[in-house]
């Protein structure tokens, strides 16, 4: 019988399916990095089961994620979204994710990537936990305590150490799967096979 971290268990076929296909993939991408910040962001005081739920109501709604389109949201775009049922209708959350595409191209354009700043901060390699149990697991960690700090200095919102640790779990800068989960190992041998793609200076 395959092993998985108890998070993912027994919510939806949805649920165990991102824990078994993408959390904690390294993301070397900048369009992965923009849709964990806006989903991220709009999980703040609600459960990611809610957030990965909208997903597609996110996708839609934010123009399959294209961070220079959302930059360019008016308030008839933003009131639109407010209206919107397929996402979560929080208009500082939608306003926040606006000003947040701005801010991620200013960061991509003073690093070349978005994927090459936000790499950094693990020193341009995943950190590898081996956690035995769910409680084990943290909320934030001194990496992401900095990259927070980092992204409001930006001008980004809905940014918080917990927050930026979640995108970090998520995007595969940090590896918190447990060691008797199987992705643990598998999450490892696929860094193995891309990390000569990291665009690091």
């Amino acid at each position: 019988m395959t092993s998985r971290c108890p998070w993912s268990l027994g919510v939806s076929a949805a649920y165990q399916a991102y824990h078994d296909q993408e959390w904690s993939v390294p993301a070397l991408d900048d369009s992965i990095h923009f849709e964990f910040l806006i989903l991220e962001s709009a999980q703040a005081g609600l459960s990611w089961r809610t957030v990965l739920h909208k997903r597609d109501g996110y996708r839609r709604g934010f123009a399959g994620f294209d961070p220079q389109l959302v930059a360019r949201y008016g308030e008839k775009e933003i009131e639109a979204l407010a209206c919107d049922s397929g996402i979560i209708r929080n208009r500082l959350k939608i306003r926040a994710a606006v000003g947040n595409a701005a801010a991620f191209l200013r960061v991509a354009e003073e690093y070349g990537s978005f994927t090459r700043y936000i790499w950094q901060f693990v020193d341009g390699a995943p950190i590898v936990n081996r956690w035995d149990r769910q409680d084990q697991v943290p909320a934030t960690s001194p990496e992401s305590d900095r990259l927070s700090s980092d992204l409001k200095a930006r001008g980004f919102k809905f940014v918080g150490s917990t927050i930026m640790y979640s995108h970090m779990q998520a995007c595969g800068l940090i590896n918190d799967h447990l060691v008797n989960c199987y992705r643990h190992a598998e999450c490892r041998e696929i860094w193995r096979r891309i990390k000569h793609r990291l665009p690091m200076r």
